[in-house]
């Protein structure tokens, strides 16, 4: 951004372009508030090689299709979308708030932050997430039906997970690759319970077949065990930046606070998606983004006017509606009426 430059302003600045900043500022705009949406491309549903668990959405749609398509909703809408990564937000005297990134600036009333996490990954060898590495069970477990399945890890969650997929298969291994187990002396007992096979050996190699999916994992003792995928199991590094420069309370594993509209303890700043507490799933992601996009309309529409205001201001007049910008109020007719006989 250049000294000439000025911050560009706008009633709600989203940042981060997952499913549920999406569908944030599909809300906001659709409901007549000048929206922008900040996005630096990537995140956990890019990742997605097929599309799980959403209605009216095929498993042939990729995570990237999936967000095209919606990017491309919202622009027909009326929504900025930008490109770029906020690095820096603050709150300005006025109550406004300010977000910097590396290409330009954005003062914003309402800041919607749906940054997510990021996945520990596990070291190498590992095959290519999707293609045998996968993270989200609730996702990809229907993938696994009678087949055989690793989970990888050595924490209570881990054990979990290897005794869940239990249900959707009989070939469970549990892979520590070298590590102690650090779950509790409960989970231990409750694991080895169950018919998971727990293999204590680092890996050595892995191979893969012609289509790029895993074939065979193959250990440092020189056994070789085959596996459909599996899930990896080592944690989630919360994005909080923007949240601790603006004050945001943030719970002890990491994630956000709200309440049930994605308020945080900060006003005027929400929380959505999979940086909140909650199951980590692109539907659930949404309706969050739903709930915080009506909730946001809810403060900042112009009308209908208090008795306060009336009383102060007088009644309201014809030339003072609709109370929508002109920039909208354009994108919302064009929209109407090219699909007007739809």
């Amino acid at each position: 951004m250049t000294e000439t430059d000025e911050p560009r302003e706008y009633e709600v600045v989203v940042v981060g372009g997952g499913p549920a900043g999406l569908q944030t500022a599909l809300y906001t705009t659709r409901l007549g508030h000048d929206t922008a949406l900040v996005d630096r491309g990537g995140g956990r549903a890019a990742m997605m090689l097929d599309t799980h668990n959403v209605i009216g959405v095929t498993e042939d749609t990729s995570g990237n299709e999936f967000l095209e398509t919606a990017r491309g909703q919202l622009e027909d809408y009326g929504t900025d979308i930008h490109r770029d990564f906020v690095t820096d937000a603050e709150r300005l005297d006025d109550g406004r708030f300010r977000l910097v990134g590396n290409e330009g600036e954005f003062v914003a009333e309402r800041v919607v932050l749906g940054v997510g996490f990021n996945d520990e990954r596990p070291e190498p060898p590992l095959p290519r997430t999707g293609k045998g590495l996968h993270y989200c069970l609730h996702c990809d477990a229907y993938m696994f039906v009678d087949e055989s399945v690793y989970v990888m890890g050595h924490s209570d969650s881990a054990a979990y997970v290897a005794m869940i997929m239990l249900n959707f298969t009989d070939e469970v291994d549990l892979l520590l690759r070298g590590d102690e187990p650090t779950w509790s002396d409960e989970t231990d007992e409750l694991v080895r319970a169950h018919p998971v096979d727990i293999v204590e050996e680092e890996l050595s190699g892995m191979t893969k077949r012609d289509d790029g999916w895993l074939e065979s994992f193959e250990f440092e003792d020189g056994t070789v065990r085959e596996y459909k995928g599996g899930f990896a199991m080592y944690g989630s590094n919360y994005n909080t930046t923007l949240f601790e420069a603006l004050d945001v309370d943030l719970d002890d594993d990491g994630t956000v606070p709200v309440d049930d509209h994605g308020r945080t303890s900060v006003d005027g700043v929400f929380a959505v998606g999979d940086i909140t507490p909650g199951h980590n799933q692109i539907p659930v992601a949404m309706g969050k983004g739903a709930k915080a996009g009506i909730a946001i309309h809810m403060e900042l529409r112009e009308f209908p006017k208090s008795l306060d205001e009336i009383r102060a201001e007088g009644a309201v007049s014809v030339d003072d509606v609709p109370g929508i910008s002109p920039g909208l109020l354009d994108k919302a007719k064009q929209f109407n009426e090219s699909h007007a006989d739809d």
